[in-house]
């Protein structure tokens, strides 16, 4: 089973070129790879979210810690928290705004993001460098 407490995973929807854009990003600015990823189309996903594995929960992307399971803006919140440096300033900030409000926005932008951004195929692969990233 996976060790939450040492690497928090993040599941997004793998065929989501924005959700994808996302995931590089935070690789990039993850200096320490403290956290792991996986598509929510996934076993893994299947497995530990499984509400959200379905069709209908793709467009909510999921952090799962030690604490529990947060989602949308409160799962961005605490993934800009857990970059630390002015990310974890930033997410702070963030998450201080109501949630109600904080998820009306990610709701917006979760509706469009196909049309916007466009979409995969399939899901992504890692490259070598990011495999062990990477839930199954």
């Amino acid at each position: 089973m996976i060790d939450f407490k040492e690497h928090p995973a993040l599941f997004f929807d793998g065929v989501c070129n924005l959700c994808n854009n996302s995931v590089d990003w935070i690789i990039r600015h993850d200096k320490k790879r403290y956290f792991r990823f996986g598509s929510l189309q996934g076993e893994t996903a299947r497995q530990v979210v499984p509400e959200y594995a379905a069709e209908a929960g793709l467009s909510t992307v999921v952090l799962v810690t030690e604490q529990g399971q947060y989602i949308r803006s409160s799962a961005i919140g605490r993934v800009l928290k857990g970059l630390g440096g002015f990310w974890k300033f930033l997410g702070t900030f963030f998450l201080l705004v109501p949630r109600p409000i904080r998820d009306w926005g990610y709701k917006r932008i979760a509706k469009g993001r196909y049309k916007r951004w466009g979409k995969r195929e399939s899901c992504r692969l890692p490259t070598s460098e990011e495999r062990e990233l990477f839930l199954p």
